[in-house]
């Protein structure tokens, strides 16, 4: 049987394991963090929490996050998972990172996986807030409509990178290796070192090639008892 890739996103989980997957990626909120929380799948599920169920406070701190750590995304994981989520509002908000990261030359895809119009953040009141307030700067060339000072934007909300790299395996590895499905795959390998290959690309979501690849140089580093295809 051909090998295939399973979804990437899933449900979204419950609010006390959300949480702690969110604090395991350096956001501070007032959980014990989950370390091996999968980066973008969590960021998608926040992205849920805070345009469907207008969670601003998540929403806040997400944006914040992104714009500390936008560099150490896996974009092609992101966008695979950006995909999977029905919302249009929440395409709407990934659109409107990509407009606003634009000099991250990873992530204009986002933009197209979006194809409905402009899209308001808040329920009601939009327009009067703009017109008394301004619009928020990081969001303004974009498809969505943000009030300026509705998402607080406060440094002190998330952790540094060096911070995150020390609390989370696989960032820390995107840190060495690159943000790329070989960190990915690296970081399920340090901790299954004989798991088999196809085990290995459907925890990780990569492609069988992929993994195949990374296990054997892994293994030049960790022998593995079993063969590289097994």
């Amino acid at each position: 049987m051909a090998f295939s890739r399973p979804p990437l996103l899933g449900e979204r989980p419950d609010a006390k394991t959300l949480t702690a997957d969110m604090v395991g990626i350096g956001m501070n909120f007032a959980a014990a963090p989950n370390p091996d929380a999968k980066i973008e799948e969590t960021l998608v599920h926040a992205s849920a929490l805070g345009m469907d169920d207008h969670d601003l406070r998540t929403l806040s701190v997400l944006t914040t996050w992104l714009g500390v750590h936008h560099d150490y995304l896996n974009a092609d994981r992101l966008v695979r998972c950006v995909s999977e989520q029905p919302s249009q509002r929440v395409r709407a908000y990934w659109s409107a990172v990509a407009t606003w990261l634009g000099k991250d030359r990873r992530l204009p895809r986002l933009r197209k996986l979006h194809d409905g119009g402009t899209v308001d953040l808040l329920p009601v009141g939009t327009d009067f807030q703009i017109a008394r307030c301004g619009e928020d700067e990081r969001f303004s060339a974009s498809v969505l409509r943000v009030p300026a000072g509705t998402l607080r934007d406060r440094a002190a909300d998330v952790l540094s990178p060096a911070e995150v790299a020390h609390r989370h395996a696989g960032y820390r590895n995107r840190v060495r290796l690159g943000p790329t499905w070989r960190a990915d795959v690296w970081t399920v390998l340090e901790r299954t070192p004989h798991a088999p290959v196809a085990e290995v690309a459907k925890r990780t979501g990569c492609s069988f090639a992929t993994a195949w690849q990374v296990v054997r140089d892994f293994s030049l580093l960790h022998p593995r008892e079993e063969a590289v295809a097994s």
